[in-house]
């Protein structure tokens, strides 16, 4: 394998805690604080963590933790701190840390893609005599391409700020079920009027123009290569009934429904309408 997880998993402290390599790190560390809150050596620095805080550490780095009421302080008194942690190495994470800049400290959403990732990794060492080692070694690079997407958005893509980009990975993600531009608005903390003129401004389309967009390009895929009827389409690409999916597809399209598929479903599944 191209990777070696060494420790994975989850902890919990209530009482005072303290972890610490001065003389570096001898393996890949990555931290995740889930709950409550820390310190933790930053550039020299010890430094407050919270939820959503990622640290990175490369071998040689110096490591410091320390979780304590009183110097945790600003984020109030800390009755637990409660964080996803893991040790590796390998050619393969020599290689991935070396592609793009790996800050030690970057808050990230707390993803229940992410952390769900990061549990297995976390079953998978517990498996012992049954664990694979090829699965594990796989678990660990999609968790690391996952902590990349995480944290480039957290410096302004293409000029674009942090909390649009945040706002528009929202709409992707959740564009398949019903939601509304309130849900956007509030997962960046903005007013409904604020998070509108922010992705207009930062995309050129409002955030339902995207979200229809998205929706039938997710449409198009079944479409092509699904046996689904078209209202069952329409129903779970988040349009709600066929006569909007209707209107919304052919003005996109230039084309109804039934024609495009008529078009385009010579991959050998049915023509259902």
């Amino acid at each position: 394998m191209n990777s070696d997880i060494l420790m994975c998993s989850y902890s919990y402290h209530t009482q005072r805690f303290v972890s610490a390599y001065p003389g570096g790190v001898h393996t890949y560390l990555f931290r995740l604080q889930a709950e409550g809150g820390a310190m933790a050596l930053v550039d020299g620095k010890m430094v407050p963590v919270g939820p959503g805080d990622l640290l990175l550490f490369k071998p040689g780095m110096p490591y410091r933790l320390v979780v304590d009421e009183y110097e945790s302080a600003p984020f109030g008194p800390v009755v637990g701190s409660g964080d996803y942690y893991l040790f590796c190495k390998g050619p393969w994470l020599d290689e991935w840390w070396n592609r793009s800049p790996k800050p030690v400290l970057t808050r990230i959403d707390l993803d229940d893609k992410l952390l769900a990732l990061w549990k297995m990794i976390i079953l998978e060492k517990r498996r012992f005599e049954e664990s694979s080692s090829e699965m594990a070694d796989y678990l660990l690079r999609s968790l690391c391409l996952m902590l990349d997407r995480a944290i480039v958005p957290a410096e302004p893509v293409k000029g674009k700020p942090f909390v649009a980009t945040r706002m528009k990975s929202f709409i992707e993600e959740h564009a398949a079920v019903s939601f509304k531009i309130e849900d956007v608005a509030r997962h960046v903390n903005l007013s409904v009027s604020r998070a509108a003129h922010l992705f207009k401004e930062c995309y050129g389309k409002s955030m339902m123009e995207f979200t229809l967009e998205v929706r039938t390009a997710i449409a198009l895929e079944r479409m092509k290569y699904s046996t689904m009827t078209l209202q069952q389409i329409a129903e779970t690409c988040g349009f709600g009934s066929y006569s909007y999916f209707h209107r919304v597809f052919k003005t996109q399209q230039g084309m109804s429904p039934t024609e495009y598929r008529e078009l385009h479903t010579d991959m050998g599944t049915p023509r259902i309408k």
